[in-house]
This record gives C-alpha cells, sequence and structure tokens, in this order.
C-alpha cells in the first residue's frame, strides 16, 4: 500500500508538525505500507502550463507521479486569506482530471482562526470530487492555539488525527471491498 502525506504549502510549520504526527500514527498502524511524506517546501515544482503530467521532468513530475500512484493521500494544507495555497492549486491543476480516481484522500487544515472551518468544504473538497477521490467525510481542522514549537498540544486534537487515520483505513477497506465484489462479477 502507498501512503503519500501532502503538505500543500511552501511556508509555515503548523501543517507540517500535524502531518509528522499522522506520519508516526501511519507508520505504527501499516508497518508494511510505503508512506512518502511531500512537503512542496520541499520541491520545486513548475506551474501548470496545460501540459499532461508526464511531460514534466524533475520535482514536478516527481511529485505527479507520487501521487497518481497512491493508494491514500492524507492532505494538510494551511488556510491563507479564507483559501487553500496557491501551490496546493497547482498539484490538482498538474494532474490530469481523473488523477485521484479510487484513491481514498484524509484532510487535515490548519489556520489562524476558526473562521476558515469551511474552506475545505468550500474549496477543497470540490476540487477532489471532481478529481474522482474517495473523500474521507470528516477533517480535522487544528487552530493555532492548538500546537506549541511545532508539536500539537491539544489532546482533542490529537484524538481527532488518531481517528482521520482511523476512518481513512476503514474507507480505503470499504472502497477495495466493493471492486473486488464488482471485479468479481465479471468472468474474465
Amino acid at each position: 500500500m502507498n501512503i503519500v502525506l501532502l503538505s500543500g504549502s511552501v511556508v509555515g510549520s503548523n501543517t507540517k508538525a500535524a502531518l509528522t504526527y499522522v506520519e508516526e500514527i501511519l507508520k505504527n498502524k501499516a508497518p508494511n505500507a510505503t508512506i512518502t511524506f511531500l512537503d512542496l517546501a520541499q520541491y520545486d515544482v513548475r506551474f501548470s502550463d496545460g501540459r499532461h503530467y508526464f511531460e514534466y521532468e524533475g520535482d514536478t513530475k516527481f511529485v505527479a507521479e507520487t501521487l497518481m500512484a497512491a493508494d491514500i493521500i492524507l492532505i494538510g494544507t494551511p488556510v491563507f486569506q479564507a483559501s487553500i495555497p496557491a501551490p496546493l492549486k497547482n498539484i490538482f491543476d498538474l494532474l490530469p482530471v481523473y488523477g485521484l480516481r479510487d484513491k481514498v484522500v484524509g484532510i487535515l487544515a490548519t489556520a489562524g482562526s476558526q473562521k476558515h472551518y469551511l474552506v475545505m468544504e468550500q474549496q477543497l473538497k470540490p476540487i477532489l470530487f471532481y478529481m474522482k477521490a474517495h473523500i474521507v467525510p470528516t477533517y480535522v481542522f487544528i487552530e493555532e492555539k492548538d500546537i506549541l514549537r511545532k508539536k500539537i498540544i491539544n489532546d482533542d486534537t490529537l484524538f481527532r488525527l488518531d481517528r482521520l487515520v482511523e476512518d481513512t483505513f476503514d474507507l480505503r477497506e470499504a472502497n477495495a471491498f466493493i471492486k473486488e465484489k464488482k471485479e468479481a462479477e465479471f468472468d474474465f
């Protein structure tokens, strides 16, 4: 199983801190899985210019291909100016329309205030639905007050991140069962 953690910003540390915690949960839950942490701050990703993703080179191609090969993607994103960051949107622009088909996607968001709670519902989820991802219905919203010195200090937030991973694996298992059942209906 290929699991990708995608930190959708090139600045800040709170989202990365939350994803690092999730990565530790994943290592314990799925020790045989291949886990890749894509921190966009560490990659030189070009802006989408309309080419197919495999026509890009270097980091851009690597990030796109890594996401295309994932079974599970856990997206972490900060909210800036009541929006997802441009580097994250660019990643979706690089992928083909059905680039997230059959991938189970969990979401966590960090923000300075609870005023931006619905940004995931209004901006990120519609993109993921359009790209045919299977989205874990609930996401984890983390406020700045929940993180201190790159560590999550709110026990409720830690619990919700644990639950996000559980829900993500449950959805992956349910989708795999349904897909296997449908494929068994064919004789070839």
